[in-house]
């Protein structure tokens, strides 16, 4: 299997670092690089109680805290480690680039800190299913037998994983594109891009540095390149990427695959990239049933993974065996109940217009309940390509009014429900209204397409709230 990559170690003894933000990362990142030996400078824009009390704590153990003041660059900083969700244009990072000071994430700081015998890592982004693949890729080692888990912007927090007592053989990354922008040096043994769409726009500053920090997750790779054969941008970010010799670009397509692919064929998983005579020969890996739910982009995520496992050199039994175990995360296509001949499916997590699509392409005919937050997304694409499986449309949220506009544009003929209410109750008429429109043999799906906080705390509640309010309408018999 994958060989191993030695990391350097580095002397942190008196070295003085500013770590930006507290929070889930900033406060394990102060206190790692205290416990070496640092002078260390916890920063923070904030300064409420929850800041106070955190920053009392760090301070009882000798890390200085600055709190209400995350713009100025401490006197002597060496090096600046960042929580990943702060914005390249902060002033903090400008200073730090005047003075010629490196900044960090977590994820670099992690990479940095491995260990001599460091398990190699493999790489998971994309702008969906980035947690979904990873769990997928850690079924599937799991199955292999290897010591493995998820990480980065899931599971362990990646600190842990790489300081800890546990031995890994292989850890299975996922990466935002927060997290790539501030991981310069991060090499993984494979990795994989699975899509782009428009989305965290307002942090990255266009879609062409969103996808340039995504491409980050290519550089160096030494096994494989793992890239969407329908999303062009993609493979378009493997020919750019500086990779080590023999790193080969593998594709994943759910048509039949061409060498140095997967893909489907009949109602099978084949792999015709890690394979002996690739030009002729393929290995069957899965069935399409074997994975859940069996949804087109799932399908995707299911290729995507199998393809980082092959490229550690997993077998084939261990593929298939890892996707039948894999169970997917709440709120991700998740069906609910069937009532009255119609099936309720869960799709809160589809937060962005591109999750939806694929959610949409799920299913045929659709009663769809969208709205919430739409972060500046615009929906005519969206709707037009989904347009002919409407059966109707059940709006909710702050920006419900855009969705409804695009219908109007792309897909008149359809009913729209447009619900002007926020409330606790909003999703329980959703739902009843939903039912109203639906047909035996239909899907009301939650595919929302827009963030959540207008009207929940996360998406996770939203989803419990679709979950509670359709098991309520069993209840009654969908009267």
């Amino acid at each position: 299997m994958g060989s191993r990559q030695v990391s350097e170690e580095l002397d942190w003894r008196g070295k003085h670092v500013t770590v930006a933000g507290l929070g889930v990362s900033g406060i394990p990142a102060a206190r790692v690089l205290h416990g070496r030996g640092a002078v260390v400078t916890v920063v923070n824009d904030g300064d409420d109680e929850r800041s106070r009390a955190q920053a009392a704590e760090l301070e009882a153990e000798g890390i200085a805290v600055r709190l209400g003041d995350g713009a100025t660059l401490p006197a002597g900083t060496e090096l600046v480690v960042t929580a990943p969700g702060w914005q390249p244009d902060k002033p903090l990072f400008a200073a730090a680039a005047e003075a010629g000071v490196e900044v960090w994430g977590d994820v670099e700081l992690a990479w940095r800190l491995r260990g001599p015998d460091a398990a190699p890592w493999l790489a998971v982004t994309g702008t969906n299913g980035k947690t979904t693949t990873t769990r997928m890729l850690v079924s599937i080692l799991e199955a292999a037998g290897l010591r493995t888990a998820a990480v980065g912007n899931i599971g362990v927090s990646l600190l842990d994983a790489v300081l800890g007592e546990e031995e890994y053989d292989v850890l299975a990354v996922e990466l935002s594109s927060y997290q790539l922008h501030w991981a310069p040096s991060v090499r993984a043994h494979s990795a994989a891009v699975l899509n782009l769409a428009p989305d965290h726009l307002d942090w990255h500053g266009s879609m062409e540095a969103y996808a340039a920090d995504k491409g980050r997750i290519y550089e160096g790779n030494r096994v494989a390149c793992v890239y969407n054969v329908a999303d062009p941008a993609t493979e378009d970010l493997v020919r750019e990427a500086d990779v080590e010799e023999g790193c080969r670009a593998i594709g994943f397509t759910l048509g039949t695959p061409g060498p140095s692919q997967l893909g489907v064929v009949e109602g099978i998983l084949v792999d015709r990239a890690f394979v002996e005579n690739r030009q002729k020969n393929a290995q069957e890996l899965a069935e399409v049933a074997d994975v859940r739910p069996p949804a087109p982009h799932n399908i995707a995520n299911a290729l995507a993974a199998a393809a980082l496992a092959r490229a550690f050199g997993v077998d084939a039994k261990a593929v298939r065996d890892g996707l039948r175990a894999f169970r997917p995360d709440p709120h991700r296509i998740e069906e609910v109940a069937e009532v009255g001949g119609v099936a309720y499916v869960d799709d809160s997590k589809a937060t962005n217009t591109h999750a939806a699509e694929a959610s949409l392409a799920a299913y045929d005919p659709i009663v769809w309940i969208a709205g919430g937050l739409a972060k500046g997304a615009t929906f005519d694409e969206l709707v037009e390509r989904s347009a002919k499986r409407l059966r109707g449309v059940v709006l909710i949220g702050a920006d419900r009014a855009l969705i409804r506009e695009a219908l109007a544009r792309h897909a008149p003929e359809v009913p729209v429900v447009d619900l002007d209410r926020t409330d606790t109750g909003a999703m329980s008429e959703a739902v009843r209204e939903a039912a109203r429109l639906a047909r035996p043999g239909d899907t009301v799906l939650l595919a929302p397409a827009c963030a959540s906080m207008d009207m929940f705390t996360n998406y996770n509640k939203r989803g419990e709230a679709f979950a509670d309010a359709v098991r309520a309408l069993a209840a009654t018999g969908g009267a």
